[in-house]
């Protein structure tokens, strides 16, 4: 994107007057839809407003390329996801909701970008997350989840593979001869 203003974007103006041209449209025939329609568009006001004020927060002070702070930030990415305007695939959407979730112990095992299906694994390093307890993982689990939601939202399913148990040796037994045992200590 060089800076150049889009002739195709619709004018805000006429994009308001059609809004309420709709909402009028719907009063007339429906009073109660006509009510539940404005709340809706008020609630979405709100959840654009949010995203303009964390873009404007986000890019002020900045120099360089303030793009990525803005496709780490849940609510901004959200909101380009949505009008596909995100310029990163889904692996790499994957991969900033992980990190934004805290989940960076976690490695992709398999992403099924068609079923919208997830596969992770705990790395080996030992760091991870908590316990390995239930609550722990069902707590990740969610805060995975609800990042995906905002990030990668094609992805429906997230599995966490078990850890394949380590592979024990068997336990020598050592039969040997027992010490002497001296009459004194008898």
């Amino acid at each position: 994107m060089t800076g150049a203003v889009d002739t195709k974007a619709p004018n805000a103006q006429q994009t308001a007057a059609r809004v309420e041209e709709l909402l009028d449209r719907l009063a007339a025939k429906d009073p109660a839809a006509a009510a539940t329609a404005e709340e809706l568009v008020r609630a979405l006001m709100e959840f654009y407003g949010a995203g303009l004020a964390r873009v404007v927060g986000l890019l002020s002070g900045r120099s360089g390329t303030p793009l990525t702070a803005l496709l780490d930030d849940e609510v901004t990415a959200g909101l380009l996801v949505l009008h596909e305007l995100h310029p990163d695939d889904v692996a790499a959407r994957v991969g900033r909701a992980l990190r934004s979730a805290g989940a960076g112990s976690l490695e992709v095992v398999e992403l099924d970008e068609a079923n919208g299906r997830l596969t992770l694994r705990q790395e080996d390093e030992g760091g991870g997350h908590g316990c390995g307890c239930p609550s722990t993982n069902a707590a990740l689990r969610d805060q995975l989840e609800a990042s995906l939601s905002c990030f990668a939202p094609e992805i429906t399913s997230v599995e966490i593979a078990a850890d394949e148990p380590a592979r024990r040796e068997p336990t020598l037994l050592q039969i040997g001869r027992r010490p002497a045992v001296s009459s004194e200590a008898r």
